[in-house]
């Protein structure tokens, strides 16, 4: 049963309190989900525990499947807009948050050897942008990619605007972290993965680029791009512009490059 909320200092909804400042400082093997899309997806996934919600009144009815579906040791609490928007720190549109606790991050060895014969991985360089990598994610789960890698440098895709911006992805596609960026590439090439680096200047052009049958994809930052020691290891891919444009956003360039790659794969052989 939902359980009111009136005041905002409630010390039972001590983990919603000051939402964008706990953004900054982090939760202690926790995240919060937002918005309806998100909660939706974060109920489907076992990897995730959800500790509580918390709704504004005017969502209760909309979201009745879901509630019915969760474990009824899971507190649901409710305030109405006003009260919620307090508790928060800023007014939540949306609202509805829940938090939930983070799984333990396999090695990345363990990962990668879970992959299928046929995979698709994306790994990601530097990428301190939460709009960016929330983009990528919502690609990869899109364009079927089996994992995400990222570097000790790339921004955590579990922060909430990541996670609301991947509409998802960034619970759905199973990720880890790895030491560096040259140790990424030593792992997928140990697990038979064909890197390939996007790169302005890269030797090959994307459209004529045909996927082995396990392909990883490097993304870097816009800006710095992949470093040169990465690019001299791997295979060199490059999206043609027009214009005098020498790139795109990061996101963007997944997502042209993941529908490439996933849909070339899956084109018989001549």
């Amino acid at each position: 049963m939902p359980i009111p909320v009136s005041d905002p200092d409630d010390p039972r909804i001590e983990a919603y309190r000051a939402v964008r400042e706990r953004d900054l400082l982090g939760r202690e093997h926790r995240f919060v989900a937002e918005g309806e899309v998100v909660l939706r997806v974060l109920a489907k996934q076992s990897r995730f525990r959800i500790e509580s919600l918390l709704l504004a009144e005017s969502r209760l009815e909309t979201l009745g499947d879901v509630l019915d579906a969760l474990s009824p040791e899971i507190p649901v609490y409710t305030a109405n807009r006003a009260v919620m928007d307090a508790i928060v720190g800023f007014p939540i549109h949306r609202g509805i948050l829940a938090v939930a606790q983070r799984a333990p991050l396999q090695p990345v060895e363990e990962l990668l050897s879970q992959m299928p014969e046929r995979a698709l991985v994306v790994g990601l360089v530097g990428l301190a942008n939460h709009d960016n990598v929330g983009g990528i994610f919502r690609n990869a789960a899109a364009f079927g990619a089996g994992a995400v890698l990222l570097d000790r440098e790339t921004c955590d895709p579990l922060y909430r605007k990541a996670i609301r911006v991947s509409v998802g992805g960034a619970l759905v596609v199973p990720y880890t972290r790895v030491a560096s960026a040259d140790a990424m590439v030593g792992a997928l090439q140990a697990a038979s993965f064909d890197v390939m680096a996007l790169s302005p200047p890269g030797q090959e052009i994307l459209s004529q680029v045909q996927p082995s049958r396990r392909t990883a994809l490097l993304l870097g930052a816009e800006g710095p791009g992949l470093p040169p020691s990465l690019l001299a290891r791997t295979r060199t891919v490059s999206i043609p512009m027009s214009g005098g444009f020498d790139s795109l956003n990061v996101a963007t360039t997944s997502g042209i490059a993941l529908h490439h790659l996933a849909s070339a794969a899956a084109r018989p052989a001549l």
